[in-house]
């Protein structure tokens, strides 16, 4: 038994290197091999409606109980790591506690209202995938880009261009802060507890819990063996094990095995669920009542998301460039629309990090807080660039191919005379037109009249796909005098 502990750590380990490693990358060659591990994560699969994975996951827990939590969930490795810390620090440190059924059915219920109703800031709060992206997006991220800038800038010194510096940004201040909160509330609550957020607050969690109620494997106790010392409750990060009344809550039990390694009488195994255990018909019955009942609700949830898818010139002084106003906010092309990115993303922001021109960051309106939005300060959506919709786990930002997306409407050009520069300066210009690659911007006479007179662009709108080349080139400070005005719902053109 000591074996399966192990191997399950040994594959947390391994899981959790690996998700980690999509949000370091800045390359893009981690997404080519291991972009599958943000795909099979429980939350992002349902709303993506990968059925074939949902059914694996569901299936992986009917057998096995709730190792998805302990093995693939990056949040719930990485609480584990906390916890482990904290039994360093002071052995046989917890304790049985009875369920929070409650609470638990409670933000289930919240996280299913959020889905039905399209409030993704709250789904966005509570799915634990998407909280260990964050964390690994604004915290684990730029300590890791700096890691690498010194080894450039090491390299560099003996000679050697091996490695390359990468510019460090904030991307965003609400997210960081977000994430930082979060990371500081779980490593609290896992030093101390545990499984704590895993089995009161993680709707996840609660929801694999009563197919796990079920499960054909789970660690059993033997009554015949066990001599009531009770190191295994004083062992268990989930508060799961009653010793005085030999009986385990599997719906809490993440099948971490730290119990059948504590018992030195051999009395806990991990084997085929027994009908002799200490659970009541009518706790069964109950525990059936409310996994058909949330089956019930996530389904209908699902249903209702199924309906919604569709299968520098140098001109002028060098400050840094202002965020425009704009009407509508830009999402990037395979979102279909914002209504589609806002219903289907779980701000996890690996499109954010994945993002090779600086254009993604996460949104500061509380409407869509942390979701990805596109901004044209730093860079453009560059035509043959497709990498956000490759590593979407959630179908927010479907897979689209170069050819589509050359042909895909997300906003158009807007044309700002009071700060043009041929206008202002009296000096030619045109970056906006020479740099458009959809060629939807032209230069023409400023007076018709008057064939000499400066000339500036004009956008045709039915051409111009968005792409922010222009705004982004434009040498006007602090405001450019093109830039994008996003599209509620794009169009091909």
């Amino acid at each position: 038994m000591k074996i399966l502990k192990g191997i399950r750590r040994a594959l947390a380990i391994v899981s959790i290197i690996t998700v980690t490693l999509l949000f370091l990358d800045f390359t893009g060659s981690a997404h080519a091999w291991l972009g599958w591990m943000a795909k099979i994560q429980f939350l992002p699969a349902l709303l993506a409606l990968n059925v074939g994975i949902i059914i694996a996951l569901v299936a992986l827990t009917l057998i096995f109980g709730r190792i998805y939590c302990s093995v693939i969930c990056p949040l719930g490795i990485m609480q584990d790591g906390f916890a482990w810390l904290g039994l360093k620090a002071r052995r046989n440190r917890y304790s049985y506690s009875p369920a929070k059924t409650a609470l638990r059915y409670v933000m289930l219920a919240v996280m299913v209202a959020a889905i039905i109703g399209g409030a993704g800031v709250i789904v966005a709060l509570l799915a634990p995938y998407s909280a260990y992206g964050r964390i690994a997006q604004s915290i684990l991220s730029p300590i890791w880009l700096w890691a690498n800038n010194l080894l450039a800038q090491w390299a560099e010194s003996h000679d050697s261009y091996a490695f390359y510096t990468i510019d460090i940004w904030l991307k965003g201040g609400v997210t960081l802060m977000v994430a930082a909160l979060t990371l500081v509330i779980l490593a609290a609550l896992a030093w101390r507890g545990g499984r704590t957020y895993c089995n009161t607050v993680c709707p996840v969690g609660t929801l694999l819990g009563f197919l796990s109620a079920h499960s054909l494997l789970r660690p059993v106790i033997d009554t015949s063996k066990c001599n009531g010392c009770g190191l295994c409750a004083r062992n268990c990060k989930s508060a799961c094990i009653d010793s005085k009344n030999h009986a385990i809550d599997y719906s809490r039990c993440v099948t971490c095995m730290d119990c059948i390694g504590k018992c030195h009488k051999g009395a806990i195994s991990y084997t085929l669920a027994r009908t002799a255990t200490k659970t009541s018909g009518d706790a069964t019955d109950n525990s059936r009542r409310q996994f058909l009942t949330a089956t019930a609700a996530i389904s209908a949830s699902m249903a209702l998301r199924a309906q919604e898818k569709t299968v520098d010139g140098g001109l002028a002084a060098i400050t840094d460039k202002k965020i425009p106003e704009r009407k509508t906010r830009i999402v990037p092309p395979g979102a279909l629309g914002i209504s589609n990115l806002s219903s289907h993303c779980t701000a996890c922001q690996l499109c954010v990090s994945a993002c090779p021109n600086d254009v993604l960051r996460p949104s500061t309106d509380l409407a869509t807080l942390m979701q990805p939005e596109s901004s044209y300060e730093r860079g453009y959506c560059r035509p043959e660039c497709t990498r956000c919709s490759e590593v979407c786990p959630t179908g927010a930002i479907r897979p689209i191919s170069v050819a589509d997306k050359s042909s895909v409407q997300i906003g158009h050009a807007v044309w700002i005379k009071a700060n043009c520069v041929p206008l202002t300066d009296g000096v030619e210009c045109g970056n906006c037109a020479r740099h458009c690659p959809a060629g939807a911007i032209s230069m023409v006479v400023s007076d018709s009249g008057n064939p000499s007179s400066p000339k500036i662009p004009v956008v045709n709108t039915e051409r111009c796909i968005g792409c922010g080349a222009c705004e982004n080139l434009c040498p006007a400070r602090p405001f450019s005098a093109i830039y994008v005005e996003g599209h509620e719902k794009h169009r091909e053109i």
